[in-house]
């Protein structure tokens, strides 16, 4: 599992971004916090993987509070979630080492997103790591985690389809080392299975996916869908 800091001034705020990382698979919520001298003593205190954290505290910013964990030798990834959007701020946080950057408001699968290419990024570096040294293909793979899939633009969706359900369908398969089914899909989105199959099959329409047939002993051949590189 991985443990995540939430970390918000507003105590709404900080439960709604807490229930959200706890309907992704793979993530717990270790502990909240509401100022920067409550984060920065909960990831002194050990066992934070991952701090959300917004840019706005009562006392300081969130920026201020990762130069300071940088200082004090603290490792923590970090994700802002904040509705800071100015450029100097966004390029601070990357500077600084923010793994990605969400501005409010935002929605449940804009999260997940993020999320899902961060556990991503583990795994990568996990499996890469055992070898000691990374060569150009190990090292595009870490890097290549982190990317999110940019969804289509609102005039290319049909009716009853939104950018955020795509753009998640779309980071799930361009992760993804294989073809997967409408039924994988669905398990790895939350979204149900025919939600699934009838975002992959416009996918699929637009040129984003390839489809293949995977015949069994029996039955009609499983449908299964591959991201196709821009």
């Amino acid at each position: 599992m991985i443990d995540v800091l939430v970390v918000d001034d507003d105590f709404r705020v900080a439960e709604i971004n807490a229930k959200y990382v706890g309907k992704v698979p793979g993530f717990r919520v270790a502990a909240r916090a509401h100022s920067a001298a409550q984060a920065l003593a909960a990831v002194e205190r050990g066992g934070i993987d991952l701090v959300l954290l917004d840019h706005y505290l009562p006392d300081g910013t969130g920026l201020q509070l990762v130069h300071r964990m940088r200082e004090q030798g603290h490792g923590t990834d970090v994700i802002m979630i904040t509705a800071a959007g100015d450029v100097t701020t966004v390029q601070t946080a990357m500077r600084l080492g923010a793994l990605h950057y969400l501005v409010k408001p935002f929605t449940f699968a804009a999260l997940r997103v993020r999320l899902d290419s961060y556990a991503a990024l583990r795994r990568t570096v996990d499996r890469v790591g055992g070898r000691g040294v990374a060569g150009q293909e190990q090292v595009d793979r870490i890097f290549g985690a982190l990317r999110t899939a940019p969804a289509p633009s609102s005039p290319g969706l049909p009716s009853g389809h939104s950018e955020p359900t795509t753009d998640l369908i779309c980071s799930v398969l361009h992760r993804a080392n294989h073809s997967l089914s409408a039924h994988e899909v669905a398990a790895e989105t939350g979204l149900s299975r025919s939600t699934a199959q009838r975002y992959l099959r416009h996918l699929e329409q637009a040129g984003r996916l390839s489809l293949s047939l995977k015949y069994g002993d029996t039955g009609r051949p499983e449908h299964r869908y591959a991201w196709v590189a821009p």
